[in-house]
């Protein structure tokens, strides 16, 4: 940390109602400065992870509003979660060249530039082109904020810090889509992009003036990994592209889907023997020698799963089954966010006072129960169906979480946190991915196979069956249709239907419970971890 922040001339002992504050590495520090900084790097990350979510809302409006089809607009969600994924990985190396302050200065100007040429595209070309290059930035404004709690903070403000980034998490995911609903709905879809540019301005007077936490290192510029950087281009963006769109072209049945697999697995091979050999590898392995950290990031890979997959398997369900409007979707799912939300400062504490190994825990045991709920889901749940399964969820996510990052990093050197949250930054975005695929096919298999095994139980030779259809015919003919059985014959598939999409949400809501009980599984296995500030030397540089 230099001395626009820290300030080593500064005396260590000052008047018992004014004592002085500690840094990471134990210089004095203007706490004042160094919260303005951060600040300004936690909105920069909030506004990031938002403009995933504050477009999900109004993908007709842009869809009309540029004449793009339905598969095209799609894109422009995809890929801003490409670009996103393949940057993250090389924020550690680039901070480190370039310096935290002038990094993520450059980052976000290139965030609110590209963010205005969005909004201002007229063709589905220009605006797919310039939202590649706004995830690109969007990517690179994440995982530093990570590292900054890590390296600028000392031990026992980590889990302060960690706590707002969980909050960042949590509050983009909650309220992006009622946001971009009001936005679109007041001014127009246009200002989704143009609302960056102001909140993006006050970023880069936060961070330019007061986030002076490092330098960089220009020396890293010479003999860069280019041969690394492009087989893990290769390697993420093949693995991203497969997981969104693997489920919809039915996966190994499509050439392309296959193909990319195969180029994934062997460019992925390639890309970490390339990292365990070259001498200044672009993505550093090195935090998974360290076995928490590696256990740390499987239990990381469960709770973004766990984020993200019951965000997306509930909202399915409230539209397709129960048939509920835009604004009761939201009503109901807001009960997850708002728990997280709220919990996040009690979720804080335990993981400060109490065993990491408990609290992790403690949080996935109590989210692995709350999901299993929904095992037992019908076609009547609603809002108080859910209430229960919601607030378990989202409590005991936000423990783990917390629980898991702070455990992830407890036992590594300073030197390593920027690798550490690029990788952990990376998991979390691609569990996310890798969630919606699994559930998705999870969704469309047992959706299939439970009707099979309804309609074979369904057949005219079951009693129940026959009087349902007799029934069913007596009120078609009493309504005055004209073919009362074939109107009867349709209604009784229609049923069926509904009834294996609902087994088949119970069949997801369980697989993402084994996900969260497996974590609890693995939590035994973690070392005991015990904060120690001798071992953090270093603060920031």
């Amino acid at each position: 940390m230099t001395d626009a922040v820290l300030h080593p001339e500064a005396p260590r002992v000052r008047k018992p109602d004014a004592p002085v504050m500690l840094g990471a590495d134990g210089s004095a520090v203007d706490w004042v400065k160094v919260f303005l900084g951060f600040g300004g790097m936690v909105i920069g990350q909030f506004m990031a992870m938002l403009d995933i979510q504050i477009v999900a809302s109004s993908l007709v409006q842009i869809q009309s509003g540029i004449g793009a089809t339905a598969d095209e607009i799609s894109w422009v969600q995809t890929i801003y979660l490409l670009a996103e994924v393949v940057v993250m990985p090389l924020t550690a190396y680039l901070t480190k060249m370039w310096g935290t302050r002038s990094f993520y200065v450059i980052a976000v100007v290139g965030f609110i530039i590209t963010s205005a040429a969005v909004g201002l595209s007229s063709s589905v070309a220009a605006m797919i082109f310039f939202r590649a290059l706004q995830g690109l930035f969007a990517g690179a404004m994440i995982p530093p904020v990570f590292a900054t709690a890590m390296t600028v903070f000392p031990p026992e403000r980590r889990v302060t810090a960690n706590v707002i980034v969980g909050l960042i998490v949590t509050l983009s995911s909650t309220i992006g889509p009622t946001l971009g609903g009001h936005l679109t709905d007041l001014l127009s879809w246009r200002w989704l992009f143009f609302i960056n540019i102001p909140v993006g301005v006050l970023v880069i007077f936060l961070v330019g003036r007061y986030a002076n936490f490092d330098k960089g290192d220009p020396s890293l510029s010479k003999g860069i990994d280019w041969w690394g950087l492009g087989l893990m281009a290769v390697f993420l963006l093949s693995m991203q592209y497969c997981l969104e769109e693997g489920n919809s072209e039915g996966w190994f049945d499509d050439p392309v889907i296959l193909w990319l697999a195969v180029t994934a697995g062997l460019t992925g091979v390639a890309f970490i023997w390339r990292q365990l050999v070259y001498w200044q590898p672009i993505v550093s392995l090195a935090p998974f020698r360290d076995r928490n950290f590696s256990l740390g990031i499987v239990m990381t890979f469960v709770t973004g799963v766990s984020l993200f997959g019951g965000t997306f398997l509930m909202p399915i369900f409230l539209g397709q089954v129960r048939g509920f409007s835009s604004a009761e979707v939201g009503n109901t799912m807001l009960v997850t966010g708002a728990t997280m939300f709220l919990s996040a400062p009690i979720a804080g504490r335990l993981v400060r006072f109490m065993d990491p190994r408990v609290a992790m825990i403690l949080g996935f045991s109590l989210a692995a129960w709350g999901i299993q709920q929904g095992v037992r889901v019908t076609d009547q749940w609603g809002f108080a169906e859910f209430f229960i399964l919601q607030v378990a969820r989202g409590l005991g996510t936000m423990v783990a979480m917390i629980a898991a990052q702070q455990m992830s990093v407890a036992s590594l050197p300073v030197t390593m946190m920027k690798d550490a949250s690029g990788l952990i930054n990376l998991v979390r975005n691609v569990a996310g991915a890798i969630g919606l695929a699994v559930l998705s096919t999870i969704l469309s298999h047992q959706g299939a196979v439970h009707y099979m095994d309804l309609a074979s139980a369904a057949s005219m030779d079951n009693a129940a069956s026959a009087g349902l259809m007799d029934g069913l015919t007596q009120m078609m003919a009493a309504s005055g249709a004209s073919d009362p059985n074939g109107m009867a014959a349709k209604a009784m598939n229609l049923m069926i239907h509904r009834q294996a999409a609902v087994l088949s949400f119970g069949d997801a809501f369980a697989a993402l419970a084994m996900g969260c009980w497996f974590a609890v599984g693995l939590a035994f296995f973690v070392k005991p971890v015990s904060i120690d500030p001798a071992k953090q030397q270093g603060g920031g540089h």
